[in-house]
């Protein structure tokens, strides 16, 4: 028996035909993604091995856009912004506080493809949830709704949002009480989400094939693969970054101790996730070119060309730094990226390019000295060069021992780089 894991990118539809019981990795293939019906993709990337059945992640439009709307910044909306990025969905919008019309129309504005609604303890303060619930429920409006506030009133608030004709889907509260953060039922309804109304719907496809093969949004699929490789490298002490630019976004993965979670459950209302991403939704080589320029040149970085590495190096910079400062920003205890013991580039960018080529972008990025070089100078540094990172996430759950050798196998067959700022 085989399996076909197939990534469909904004740009490119990539698929790895595996052993489920072995996790050898027995072809690779590509295709351009097909936005007007992503399936013929996903037909044309399996052409080689097609009796083998698949299964699926998608970023394909921009995956899920997700806006979390709470009670205030620093607490409920701090709570869902990081609950949303654990669900592998690119926050596109944060509201604190009841829903005037301005805000309302920056909310509309960000198009998202979910709101997430928060706000307030379990039987605490619940006016500003009561509130936004209306206001979203008479803005004439049929954007889904995951709910995951006060609980002492989620009853009442889903109520208000029915009638006002939205699509809800309860959660418990991502902050039951001061001090704990509990995402995990609010992830399961993002993905819910995603499925019903994103792959489900007629944004991608109306073939049913797709909603039968997708599982999650590429970055969650990702960032499941980035954790089975931490813990492969976890008896050896070696953290894991990932660096995975692509034509729409650059996403940068960090585990820097895939026995954190237990360790750290609970001890702080929204605190650092353990598992920690940031999707950079203006940082792409293709898609989101011109908004790369426009972000490279406010980190007083050279503005790039059209040299598919040059475009790379920048997006791997900014996206570096930005993720460095979201550490600081919220408050990161222990190990941040600085303390990576081994750098992952993902990408077709790097996977196509010459081994010499990409050891000088990333001896370049070593050198920056805005925070981009501290992740990577004098750290080892490896390319994913057959983009299965994608493939170990989507068999970890139901095949975890395939997803293990897979991983392990990604280190064996990768080319290393040089690392040391040049």
């Amino acid at each position: 028996m085989t399996l076909t894991c197939v990534d469909i990118g904004s740009t490119f539809t990539k698929a790895a035909l595996v052993d489920p019981a072995t996790g050898e990795l027995l072809a690779t293939a590509q295709a351009p993604t097909t936005i007007d019906d992503v399936v013929t993709g996903v037909l044309a990337a399996t052409a080689g091995f097609p009796d083998a059945p698949v299964v699926a992640c998608s970023s394909a439009g921009g995956g899920l856009r997700l806006a979390v709307v709470g009670y205030e910044e620093l607490i409920s909306a701090e709570a869902g912004h990081r609950a949303a990025l654990s669900a592998g969905a690119r926050v596109v919008h944060v509201a604190a506080g009841v829903l005037d019309a301005p805000a309302l129309a920056a909310l509309r504005g960000a198009e998202p493809d979910v709101v997430l609604l928060v706000g307030g303890t379990d039987g605490g303060e619940a006016s500003v949830l009561r509130d936004n619930a209306g206001v979203l429920a008479g803005a004439d409006w049929s954007v889904p709704v995951v709910l995951a506030g006060n609980a002492a009133v989620r009853d009442e608030v889903a109520a208000v949002l029915r009638g006002g004709g939205l699509p809800v889907h309860e959660a418990d509260n991502v902050l039951p009480d001061i001090g704990r953060l509990a995402p995990e039922s609010a992830r399961a309804a993002i993905r819910a989400v995603f499925l019903e109304h994103v792959i489900g719907g007629d944004r991608l496809s109306t073939d049913p094939r797709l909603l039968s093969w997708v599982r999650a949004v590429t970055p969650d699929a990702v960032l499941e693969g980035v954790t089975v490789l931490a813990r492969v490298l976890a008896p050896a002490g070696v953290s894991v970054v990932v660096l995975d630019v692509g034509g729409a976004t650059t996403d940068v993965y960090s585990v820097p101790d895939p026995d954190a979670e237990q360790a750290t459950l609970g001890r702080e209302a929204v605190g650092v996730p353990w598992r920690r991403r940031t999707v950079e939704g203006d940082l792409g080589v293709s898609w989101s070119v011109d908004a790369l320029r426009t972000a490279a040149a406010a980190e007083g970085l050279p503005v790039p060309g059209n040299d598919p590495l040059a475009l790379a190096e920048a997006a791997a910079t900014v996206a570096l730094r930005r993720h460095l400062r979201a550490e600081a920003g919220y408050g990161a205890s222990g190990a941040s990226a600085r303390s990576a013991g081994l750098v992952v580039l993902s990408g077709g960018v790097f996977r196509h390019a010459e081994p010499e080529a990409v050891d000088q972008v990333v001896a370049r990025v070593a050198g920056d000295a805005g925070g981009a070089g501290s992740v990577l100078n004098g750290t080892p540094v490896i390319v994913d060069r057959r983009y299965v990172l994608a493939a170990v996430g989507l068999l970890a759950a139901e095949h975890p021992g395939a997803a293990v050798a897979l991983a392990a196998d990604l280190l064996q067959g990768s080319d290393q780089v040089t690392s040391r700022a040049g």
